[in-house]
C-alpha cells in the first residue's frame, strides 16, 4: 500500500515508522526544511513541501496513492490537505488529524475526510472507559459519525452473568466485535458465557445506542 503522510512532526514520524516496518511504501511531507531528516526513516521517501500547494502535490505524485494521512499540527492545512486529496487526485482514502476538539465538526465527508482522528476525544474516552463500569463509552467515530465503536463493562452482578451470547438481542445496527476478558482477547462465539467484568465492544450505528443500552441491560 502507498501512505502520503503530510507533516514529519512526532505524530507524523510515528506513523511512518510503523508503516514502513509493516513494508508500505510511505511518503513524508514536510514544509519546514528543518524537520525533514531523512536518515530518521530511511525507508520512507521524503519531500520537501508545503502539502496545501497544488502544484507541489502533483509534482509529488499523489494520485498514484492509495491513504492520505493529514498528520500536521494546523488544523486548517490538515482540511485543505484532505480536500485536495479527495477532490482532486481522486485519494481513496483520507484519514485526517484533528488537533482542536472544537474543529470536529468540519472534519466530514464535505470536506474530504473519511476518518477524523481527535487524539485529545481518543484519550478523553480511554480515560472515561476506564472508569465507567455499566455504561457505553464512544471509543471511536467512523465514516463521519454515521457508526461508532463503543465500549460497555460489566458489572460483576451483571444479570447476563452465564448467559450465551446468543441470548444478547441486539438492534440491527449493532454487532458484538470483541470480548476483553483479563489477558485474553475472545472472538464471540454464540455459546460463549458472558461473566461479570467483562469489556465488551460492540460496532454500533448512532441511532441504536439506546436500543444497545437495553440489551445489555444497562
Amino acid at each position: 500500500m502507498r501512505v502520503a503522510i503530510a507533516g514529519a512532526g512526532a505524530v507524523g514520524r510515528s506513523i511512518a515508522r510503523e508503516l514502513v516496518r509493516s513494508d508500505h511504501h510511505v511518503m513524508l511531507l514536510e514544509r519546514n526544511i528543518e524537520h525533514v531528516e531523512a536518515d530518521s526513516i530511511p525507508q520512507a521517501e521524503w519531500v520537501h513541501a508545503d502539502a496545501c500547494e497544488l502544484s507541489l502535490l502533483e509534482a509529488a505524485n499523489l494520485e498514484t496513492y492509495d491513504v492520505v494521512i493529514a498528520a500536521t499540527g494546523d488544523d486548517k492545512a490538515n482540511i485543505v490537505l484532505s480536500l485536495l486529496a479527495k477532490t482532486e487526485f481522486g485519494v481513496g482514502r483520507v484519514v485526517a488529524r484533528v488537533n482542536d476538539p472544537r474543529n470536529e465538526w468540519l472534519f466530514d465527508e464535505s470536506w474530504g475526510v473519511d476518518v477524523a482522528v481527535s487524539t485529545p476525544r481518543m484519550l478523553a474516552s480511554l480515560v472515561e472507559e476506564a472508569v465507567s463500569v455499566g455504561d457505553l463509552v464512544r471509543l471511536m467515530t467512523f465514516r463521519q459519525g454515521q457508526a461508532n465503536l463503543v465500549e460497555v463493562t460489566l458489572p460483576d452482578n451483571t444479570p447476563l452473568a452465564g448467559k450465551p451470547v446468543r441470548k444478547l438481542r441486539l438492534p440491527r445496527d449493532a454487532a458484538l466485535v470483541t470480548i476483553l476478558r483479563g489477558g485474553r482477547v475472545i472472538t464471540p462465539q454464540p455459546d460463549d458465557p458472558l461473566e461479570g467484568g467483562d469489556e465488551l465492544l460492540f460496532v454500533a450505528a448512532v441511532d441504536v445506542e439506546d436500543e444497545l443500552r437495553a440489551a445489555i441491560d444497562i
